[in-house]
């Protein structure tokens, strides 16, 4: 697990908000980021047991900018350590009610794969994607130009974090996701790649820079939030306290209590761009009010393993999720149905369709399951399928490896 709850990485580069300086010269500002990190690194499918130290920031105004040059030495290149990696990263659940675009979690046993290999055909430096296989129509809808590829754009971020410059590498994507489910799909794609790239060269980069390099991803995908890249890569559930600079919070959910999600998914279309114009852009005092002690309730149900607190949390959103379940058919229903079958709390996954539902049991968990898809039939006219998942504590990590 991570041993450490805060982690920070800076996300201004084109003004010195986060400068490292140079106290004793005040002539010197330097004005990128080089720091020294843990190595994060596994030979198995487990995950980094170090993560680095936090790194004091000092702030200026963001008026201010370097105008001082700084020659500085080349940042070394690091040598691949394998010849092909294989990595996976899960499915997540963002929002969880509430925690709209700061909190999410990551979902066991469901995710996208990603090998990567290093490739003398594709040019130092470069990446080509040669293949993409999975789940329903993934392999027609997406991209091999890895500038347009989720999967594409976090690798050629990591490479340029490395420094990689006399490498080419090929990927291959294998998407275990649905598109558009609400289940973080671009996310997991994002996070398989950039720990890929990142185990393939020895695992030099602590999670936060593999979290800013999918960031880069989703921002042109999905909008830029963290909700499914920061669980996808670190597993369990994670609050992201602010943007820039990017500070995530991981919420240990105690390992003797289980904790499953019930995720129906029906044959709907809802786009993210569709459901976040339905959100309002302004809201109350009262509904301010609202919705901060929900969230607070949900992270300290989660720190306490309270299955039930977390529940009606989830259940409790009194802003997005309003809007958005009518534009989904059924959902209401549906999460009627969980809650009267058993169900802890019920609410959208994400941007929806899917309905996520918790419970602390499986059976339990797959007889709710059910009832949401019969829901989704009766209120909505939807055919829907139902799964019962634990959490992933693990996050995105690397499943096998090869030096042939």
């Amino acid at each position: 697990m991570l041993t450490q709850n805060l982690i920070y990485a800076s996300t201004s580069t084109s003004t010195c908000n986060t400068l490292s300086l140079s106290l004793y010269n005040s002539t010197m500002a330097i004005c990128h980021h080089h720091h020294h990190h843990h190595t994060f690194h596994t030979h198995h499918a487990f995950p980094p047991t170090t993560t680095p130290t936090p790194h004091l920031h000092l702030r200026l105004p963001s008026s201010f900018r370097c105008n001082l040059s700084v020659t500085s030495p080349p940042k070394l290149e690091p040598e691949p350590v394998y010849t092909s990696v294989k990595s996976f990263a899960p499915a997540t659940v963002a929002n969880l009610g509430p925690g709209f675009d700061f909190l999410g979690c990551a979902v066991d046993g469901i995710g996208d794969f990603v090998t990567l290999k290093v490739d003398p055909q594709t040019p130092p430096g470069e990446i080509s994607i040669s293949d993409i296989t999975g789940t329903g129509n993934s392999a027609k809808k997406l991209s091999k130009n890895p500038n347009w590829n989720c999967a594409g754009i976090a690798a050629i971020s990591v490479m340029k974090m490395l420094n990689i410059r006399s490498v080419g590498l090929s990927l291959e994507l294998e998407k275990g996701l649905p598109l558009g489910s609400g289940l973080g799909s671009s996310a997991a794609s994002a996070a398989a790649a950039a720990v890929a790239v990142n185990e393939l060269f020895g695992g030099k980069l602590p999670a936060s820079e593999l979290v800013l390099a999918g960031l880069e991803s989703e921002a042109k995908v999905s909008g830029y939030h963290a909700d499914n890249i920061a669980p996808a890569i670190m597993g369990g559930f994670v609050l992201v306290r602010s943007y820039d600079p990017l500070e995530l919070i991981s919420l240990k959910f105690p390992n003797d209590k289980n904790l499953c999600f019930v995720l129906v998914n029906p044959e709907f279309e809802a786009p993210t761009k569709k459901m976040r114009a339905a959100l309002p852009t302004e809201i109350s005092m009262s509904q301010h009010i609202w919705n901060s002690s929900q969230a607070g309730a949900l992270v300290a149900a989660v720190l306490q393993g309270d299955l039930v607190g977390l529940g009606k949390a989830l259940s409790n959103d009194k802003i997005v999720e309003p809007k958005r379940a009518p534009l989904i058919p059924g959902m209401e229903e549906v999460k009627r149905a969980a809650l009267e079958a058993g169900a802890f709390g019920c609410t959208i996954s994400g941007a929806g369709p899917t309905a996520v539902a918790i419970v602390d049991d499986e059976e339990k968990g797959r007889v709710i399951g059910e009832k949401m898809v019969e829901a989704f039939m009766v209120g909505g006219n939807l055919k829907a399928q139902a799964m019962v998942k634990k959490l992933d504590r693990v996050g995105a990590r690397l499943v096998s490896s090869s030096s042939r």
